[in-house]
């Protein structure tokens, strides 16, 4: 029995098996995708710095490593792309065909984690915003201007808790809690 390993473009591939029975396994090269600092996060950075907002990265102490910490306002944000988080009822998230289990399992154990961490943050009163991945780059009823006006207004009128998905209207702020 061997292993051998190749990295084909972005996948990596290993050969497993004898000489006469030979398996290929396909695996996503996980060395491309970052968890920090993407692009869609890059981006909403410079425009809240440009506007004034001062804010905190990836802050370890607070539950989930929120990807911007606004501490003057209480608040987090987090920018959760559809795939990794997989996105109920959105078309940019799909489950793979190979290694279903797995990508499965995955996706349920990143769901449940989301899930305690924002849990965690509203109970030591910090207010939640979840950012999907489609409101940024596939809005159907706001222009992203709409999308940035609006974070700006939630951050600065202490409004509740709320996520902003691509397929929806957005939201009205509830700043009356």
């Amino acid at each position: 029995m061997h292993a051998r390993e190749y990295l084909c473009s972005t996948y990596t591939c290993i050969e497993v098996g004898f000489d006469d029975d030979l398996q290929v396994l396909v695996m996503p090269d996980m060395r491309l995708f970052h968890s920090k600092n993407t692009k869609l996060e890059v981006d909403l950075r410079k425009f809240l710095f440009a506007r004034g907002f001062r804010y905190r990265l990836h802050d370890k102490r607070l539950k989930g490593t929120p990807d911007l910490v606004f501490p003057k306002y209480k608040a987090v944000i987090f920018v959760h792309g559809c795939f990794w988080h997989a996105h109920e009822n959105c078309s940019h998230a799909s489950i793979p065909k190979t290694n279903t289990e797995f990508w499965l399992e995955k996706f349920a154990k990143n769901k449940e984690r989301d899930e305690k961490a924002h849990k965690w943050l509203e109970d030591n009163g910090w207010r939640v915003l979840t950012l999907w991945e489609c409101a940024i780059k596939y809005p159907q009823y706001f222009t992203l201007d709409d999308l940035l006006e609006y974070i700006e207004c939630w951050l600065v009128g202490e409004a509740a808790s709320c996520e902003l998905l691509g397929s929806e209207k957005l939201p009205i702020l509830n700043i009356f809690h």
